[in-house]
């Protein structure tokens, strides 16, 4: 009697949606975790663009002002490295090339298994559209 009920497949489906199920779970459970590194990376995208943009409209890189208003905006305060020629001071000569590079952490964990440190990086270029005499 023992053998036939060990060689019986009447509970089978039961086991297998159940372990369907946990999978399942698990899957959206880190997609959970990691979602929040795809939304700072496009943040820190829209960063980079924004500062770019006001530093082709300024002709230089002296663009604190935007710079803290968008980290107030985003909760973002990314390393900020610029890479131009300056003409004087922070300003950069017409058709002068600019390009930021923003680097910022993120920390990613699986609930208690611990956390790890993921480096993001947005870079933007640009072209001064200031003329200085």
């Amino acid at each position: 009697m023992l053998k036939r009920i060990l060689n019986s497949k009447k509970g089978e489906g039961y086991i297998d949606i159940a372990v369907g199920v946990l999978c399942l779970m698990l899957v959206v459970a880190m997609a959970a975790q990691f979602m929040p590194v795809f939304v700072k990376k496009q943040q820190l995208d829209l960063f980079a663009a924004e500062i770019m943009r006001e530093a082709e409209i300024t002709g230089g890189t002296n663009v604190s002002s935007r710079i803290d208003m968008l980290r107030g905006q985003t909760g973002l305060n990314p390393d900020i490295t610029w890479e131009c020629e300056y003409y004087s001071g922070n300003s950069v000569q017409l058709n002068g090339d600019i390009t930021v590079t923003l680097t910022d952490r993120v920390d990613v964990g699986f609930f208690t298994f611990g956390s790890f440190p993921i480096e993001i990086r947005a870079k933007a270029s640009g072209k001064s559209e200031v003329y200085y005499k």
